[in-house]
This record gives structure tokens, sequence and C-alpha cells, in this order.
């Protein structure tokens, strides 16, 4: 059996810099529903795998979202949730910029800036989660509970 040759990437660096325990999983890596083709390429549920979203407030001040795949964010709760007037997507480009990784493959793990990180309540509810690794179909099963040890997130319920 061929061994798989799995990239090291920036977020693959810290995990093993803090002795995280993961397992990396690789997939075919679809353009469209990213969260959606990762769980069926690989059996997930979608809900279990966590989509790593970059976004912005009414200062331009950049932020990162941690959403279950089959979700979405509300704009409008969050931007309540952390007491600012608005809340927008980062373009790709910026996205890029402020994270260090291609959108489709930016993970929370390793970013170029360090980012204040808003984690969807509910996803410390599983037992463990999916989340992007640094690279287009790249992700790691990882505990919600070392996710959050780690990136020391802010948790809010905006999820629709």
């Amino acid at each position: 059996m061929k061994k798989e040759n799995l990239p090291v990437t920036p977020a693959i660096r810290v995990l093993r810099e803090k002795k995280i325990s993961f397992i990396q999983r690789s997939y075919k890596y679809h353009e469209r529903q990213v969260a959606l083709g990762a769980a069926r390429e690989l059996r997930l549920n979608e809900h279990w795998v966590v989509k790593t979203l970059v976004m912005k407030d009414d200062r331009n001040q950049p932020l990162v979202v941690l959403m279950h795949g089959d979700k979405e964010v509300s704009t409008k709760a969050l931007a309540r949730a952390i007491r600012v007037k608005s809340i927008t997507p980062c373009k790709p480009g910026e996205a890029q910029r402020h994270s260090g990784y291609l959108v489709g493959g930016i993970s929370p793990f390793g970013m170029r800036q360090s980012l204040p990180v808003y984690l969807e309540k509910t996803i410390m509810d599983l037992p463990k989660i999916y989340v992007n690794a640094g690279k287009r179909g790249f992700l790691v099963e990882i505990s919600p509970l070392d996710l959050t040890r780690l990136l020391k997130p802010t948790p809010v319920a905006v999820a629709r």
C-alpha cells in the first residue's frame, strides 16, 4: 500500500509544536461547497466539518469565525454579540492576506496574523471536529477541547 505524502503546513507545525493530538485527512477538493465536498469525500457528517471564515467589522478589523459546515453565520447576530455595528466577509484576497492561506484552505492554526477567533458554541458539544489544515483538500481531525485550549476562542451563538 502506497503511503500518502501529506503536506506540512504552518497549521501542522503549530499543532506539532503545541503537542496537540490530531489525525490528518486529505480529500479531493471541490471549489464550490467546500465543507460539503469534504464531508462527502471523507464520509463525514457535514455538521462536524468546521469552516474557518475570515470576516471584518465596520472598522475594517479582521476576525475569524469557526462555524459548522452545514450552517451559515448570521453576521447581524455576530455584530450584536461582539458589540460592533456590522460584520462582512472578507474578499478572497483580503482573507488570504490576513491568514496566509488560500480561501478553501484557511486554517485557524498558524495564521500569518493573530486574529480574534469566535467559535459557534455548539461546536464544543461534538466529540471531534474536522478543521482545515492549511491547504485545499486537507483537514485535521481534532478534539474541540484541544482547539479551544490552543486558540482560546470566544464562544458565540450566531449559526443560522
